[in-house]
C-alpha cells in the first residue's frame, strides 16, 4: 500500500509541476495580448487560468497533507514524542472532518454541474468540480498511515521515522 501512495504522490506532483507550466501560456497569452497589438484579445484565456489555477491549489493541497506542511503551525517548542502525537491528531482530526466535508458535499458539486459547460471555453464543469471530492478523497489515503502512526505514538509504540 505504501508503494502505491508513493506512487499516487510522485503522480500529483508532476501534475503539479505540468499544471503551472501549462497555467503560464493562458497568462501569457493574456498579458501579451494587453499590451501589444500583435494577437487579439482572448477572452478563454481568463477561464482557462481560472480553472488550471483551481486544480494547482487543490494539488498543492493534496501534497501539503502528504508531507504534512499543510494546516500545520510550529507553535509548540520541542514536545515529547506521546504529547506531540497527541497534538498531531488533534490537528489530523480536523484535517479529517473537513476532508470528509469535501468529500460529501464535492460528489453533489459533480453532480450540479455534470450536464453543464463553461462559458467561455465550453469545457464540460464536472472537469473543474472533480477537484473538490478528489482532494478530500486524497487527503483521506494520505491521512490513514499518520493518524495511525501517531496513535501507534500515543498507546505506547515506538517514533517511526
Amino acid at each position: 500500500m505504501q508503494r502505491l501512495i508513493k506512487a499516487y504522490y510522485r503522480l500529483l506532483c508532476a501534475l503539479l509541476v505540468l499544471s503551472v507550466g501549462i497555467l503560464i501560456i493562458p497568462v501569457g497569452l493574456q498579458i501579451f495580448s494587453r499590451y501589444t497589438s500583435l494577437i487579439p484579445s482572448y477572452i478563454w484565456t481568463e477561464e482557462m487560468a481560472r480553472f488550471f489555477f483551481v486544480w494547482l491549489i487543490m494539488l498543492g493541497a493534496m501534497i501539503g497533507i502528504h508531507d504534512s506542511s499543510h494546516f500545520d503551525i510550529d507553535l509548540w517548542p520541542t514536545l515529547p514524542p506521546r504529547l506531540n502525537a497527541l497534538l498531531k491528531l488533534c490537528a489530523q482530526t480536523g484535517i479529517l472532518l473537513l476532508a470528509l466535508v469535501f468529500v460529501w458535499y464535492g460528489i453533489q458539486f459533480v453532480q450540479f454541474g455534470w450536464n453543464q459547460t463553461s462559458e467561455l471555453a465550453e469545457l464540460p464543469m464536472w472537469l473543474i468540480f472533480i477537484a473538490w471530492p478528489l482532494t478530500g478523497a486524497t487527503w483521506l489515503l494520505f491521512l490513514a498511515p499518520q493518524l495511525l502512526d501517531n496513535l501507534h505514538v500515543l498507546f505506547g509504540g515506538e517514533v517511526s521515522s
